[in-house]
């Protein structure tokens, strides 16, 4: 299995050369069918055009290439994070607070794994939750196994694309 470690290690750099953040690299799909997925968005819109996907890709499909990181074969997938994204970093909990979130952790914190409910942001290496049925939480960032925000009416109007412009327009080409 790769070292997703050090593979973030190069991927991390390339996706800023573009102009990109890194959300996350991850292997999937086991032996028969392995997947690297890298995630980014652009910082300023949290969004990722697919000329900034096939641009990301491109770039790492060269660097993969000339440096062979992963011993097998594999198949590339870079993407947005979309709109029930995961959240990867502290950051994500800042910027992502008010919006309803599923964390799992790794082993159990007061009796369970599983906390849902309105992220408030994160403190020191905490992140805060505001949990359903039990208020107000902290969670230990290095226990968290996964977390992802939930799709709900608010986060898909906080990210409703940027502009509409055109989209509900029909363009024809002429019949020769």
């Amino acid at each position: 299995m790769a070292d997703l470690a050090e593979l973030t290690k190069l991927i991390e750099p390339e996706a800023e050369a573009e102009g990109l953040s890194l959300v996350r690299v991850k292997m999937m799909g086991g032996t028969s069918d392995p997947t690297l997925q890298v995630m980014a968005e652009r910082p300023d819109t949290r969004q990722l055009t697919l000329e900034d996907c096939a641009r990301l890709s491109r770039r790492l499909s060269a660097l993969f290439d000339e440096l062979d990181p992963i011993e097998h074969a594999y198949r590339l997938e870079v993407s947005s994070p979309g709109i029930d994204r995961p959240l990867t970093r502290l950051q994500d909990f800042e910027d992502w607070k008010g919006h309803e979130a599923r964390i799992v952790l790794s082993e159990k914190l007061d009796g369970r794994k599983v906390f849902t409910g309105d992220v408030t942001g994160f403190e020191g290496d905490d992140v805060l939750i505001d949990v359903q049925g039990l208020g107000p939480s902290r969670l230990p960032f290095s226990m968290i196994h996964s977390a992802k925000l939930a799709m709900t009416d608010r986060l898909i109007e906080a990210t409703a694309p940027l502009s509409a412009e055109g989209a509900d327009q029909i363009e024809e080409e002429g019949q020769d």
